[in-house]
């Protein structure tokens, strides 16, 4: 699915759920939230987002826990989950998206480039991908907000709508 189509794809479900949505970011730096505000209507359903890139913050805004950080670093699929769970509770949303990984040009912590996590946390839980993109650094930035809003198509087909 291309960018936009994923973006037009979440908002409109969303839109036609009456559901709302935040996201907390780091490797993306608030491309997910650019991109969906893009798309028309969007006003009715993105409710905000965090820009999480230094690791401090992951914790200090979006909850994640100093242990898990300290114990596995910023780039761990446990880590995605926390900041999806995080950005919906801290936003009070239906719906929450995350971001996490090395975008380069250097490898992170022992972790290469393009090793991404992106998670969607909503009503019934947390669904999490690994990814392993290849590319330049703004390659690999818009294939994480790609897979993340796919991510959301996929829940959202999937999870029943709030009564």
């Amino acid at each position: 699915m291309e960018l936009d189509v994923a973006a037009a794809a979440a908002v409109h479900a969303l839109v036609e759920r009456r559901e709302t949505l935040a996201t907390a970011e780091s490797l993306t730096g608030g491309l997910v939230a650019a991109t969906v505000v893009e798309i028309p209507g969007v006003s009715a359903v993105f409710r905000g987002g965090l820009v999480v890139y230094a690791t401090e913050l992951k914790h200090l805004l979006a909850g994640v826990p100093e242990g898990l950080l300290a114990e596995r670093g910023p780039v761990d699929p446990d880590v995605a989950e926390a900041l999806a769970a995080g950005a919906r509770e801290r936003c009070r949303t239906d719906w929450g998206l995350a971001t996490t990984g090395v975008a380069g040009p250097e490898p992170q912590d022992g972790k290469p480039v393009g090793l991404v996590y992106v998670a969607v946390a909503g009503p019934g839980g947390t669904a999490v991908r690994e990814l392993r993109l290849g590319g330049n650094r703004a390659g690999v930035r818009t294939g994480a907000v790609t897979a993340v809003l796919e991510l959301l198509v996929d829940q959202l087909r999937t999870a029943p709508a709030r009564a």
